[in-house]
């Protein structure tokens, strides 16, 4: 009935999950909850990519949509709990089975399990709904995906900033980001050194007090479109060849080419890339050129500790 996501997530939505769960507890046993998990995975043909996808706040995010499937049965009285963390099947739960054979999709769902919500959680009318899949999403997923779309947006801003700086700020900006990431030990070893007679290189990291291991920088603020070919690529290794260096990062707030990325992993030296949607991405995860601005928890309750 329903597409198997409802996002860029390779797990399935929650709803989906729901006949599944339900299959695998018709059986009449007596299952713990990760024994649900394990079968509904191995039923829904859950891959282990999918499985191993985590969430911003922690835990991975098939369990937490298992979660959100479980707490939904309990409610409508599907599945019983004849002990901590355990559940059975319930005689409303096998009609349920027979009557939502061909599965839910967000819709379905809300419709289905709307009556067994808490009347504060129901919505108090049609215009107070933005849509299906916002109205009966699990409350975290809802918070992450509206912090990813704030991050996506200061991530263009960044981007846009640094193309309009100055060529010593952006430099800067890629040696302070590296250190903030842990490069450079606690004493923050670092510098950039571009400029003329750089000699190619526009930052220097030492990963050690003495310096035998250093890291090499090299940045270039490139418009969009204007990507970063093989020739850079070979003029950067040649660059650290001339320093007797074994190791470099080039970073670009555009993208590199096919075939740039292809001699960058040929070549004996370790050369890392990093394109412009991944810099944002590490400026915003380690809080260089961002200030946080509002920080939330949530709390759930502790299954392991009731078991």
């Amino acid at each position: 009935m329903a597409n198997m996501t409802a996002d860029a997530s390779l797990v399935p939505i929650w709803p989906v999950l729901v006949i599944p769960t339900l299959l695998v507890l018709s059986d009449g046993r007596n299952y713990q909850r990760r024994e649900i998990f394990d079968a509904v995975a191995e039923r829904a043909g859950i891959s282990d990519a999918a499985r191993a996808e985590t969430l911003k706040s922690g835990g991975t995010r098939f369990e937490q949509r298992m979660g959100w499937v479980l707490s939904h049965l309990g409610k409508a009285k599907w599945v019983d709990k004849p002990e901590r963390g355990h559940y059975v099947i319930s005689d409303a739960g096998r009609k349920a089975l027979t009557n939502y054979s061909d599965g839910f999709d967000y819709a379905r769902a809300r419709t289905v399990f709307a009556p067994f919500w808490p009347e504060k959680a129901k919505p108090s009318s049609p215009e107070t709904v933005l849509s299906d899949a916002e109205d009966i999403s699990d409350p975290i997923e809802v918070i992450e995906d509206a912090v990813t779309r704030i991050e996506a947006r200061v991530g263009d801003e960044l981007l846009d900033r640094l193309r309009n700086s100055h060529p010593d700020f952006f430099e800067q900006a890629v040696v302070d980001l590296l250190l903030k990431m842990g490069y450079g030990g606690a004493a923050q070893r670092g510098k950039r050194i571009g400029g003329s007679g750089d000699e190619g290189i526009d930052g220097l990291i030492d990963q050690d007090a003495l310096g035998l291991e250093q890291v090499y920088i090299q940045a270039k603020r490139y418009k969009e479109g204007n990507n970063v070919g093989r020739e850079a690529i070979q003029a950067f290794v040649g660059a650290l060849h001339g320093f007797g260096a074994s190791r470099g990062v080039f970073l670009t707030t555009s993208a590199f080419s096919s075939g740039a990325i292809e001699y960058a992993k040929r070549v004996q030296s370790r050369i890392i890339l990093v394109d412009g949607s991944k810099l944002v991405d590490l400026m915003i995860a380690y809080r260089v050129g961002v200030q946080e601005k509002k920080r939330f928890s949530a709390v759930a309750v502790d299954d392991e500790y009731f078991e």
